[in-house]
């Protein structure tokens, strides 16, 4: 069944939709969902580009900042949470900047919330060492820092 049928016979069965409703079934549906079916991002063939694309300085100066939070926290074991990682650059650039921050990589645990599988895949060659999890609430325990680029963008509103 099409999302086009699929969001007809919720509205037909519930009568009608949220904002939010209608934006998850269209981004994140498990057949057809624009998010959860295709990488969408970066490259030749993407509908858009980000920051952590258009230059590794952007992901560079998150990770430096990371490093300063991380010290400043007095460098605990720690998360290192990136929500919505796209194609996983942001984070591979971050952690190419602080490989040489003494105790930094060690200390972290990376976790990469996402639900789509395709994006999974592309975080998983530039990220290797990462856990996913699809909701920031399973994220561990802990002291975390938490980095996102066009995260909050996309995700369901709930319009009043």
């Amino acid at each position: 069944m099409s999302l086009k049928q699929k969001l007809i016979e919720h509205v037909r069965e519930n009568g009608p939709m949220t904002v939010a409703e209608y934006m998850a079934a269209c981004l994140y549906d498990p057949e057809d969902g624009y998010y959860a079916t295709r990488p969408s991002i970066g490259g030749a063939s993407a509908d858009f580009l980000t920051a952590p694309e258009a230059s590794q300085m952007f992901g560079e100066l998150i990770g430096l900042w990371c490093a300063h939070e991380w010290d400043t926290l007095g460098k605990p074991a720690f998360n290192w949470i990136e929500l919505g990682p796209g194609r996983g650059v942001l984070m591979q650039d971050a952690l190419r900047a602080t490989q040489r921050i003494d105790g930094m990589h060690d200390a972290a645990s990376v976790v990469l919330v996402e639900t789509s599988e395709p994006l999974r895949n592309e975080q998983a060659e530039r990220v290797p060492l990462a856990d996913w999890i699809a909701r920031i609430e399973d994220a561990p325990p802990g002291p975390s820092l938490i980095i996102a680029n066009e995260f909050f963008d996309c995700l369901p509103i709930r319009q009043f």
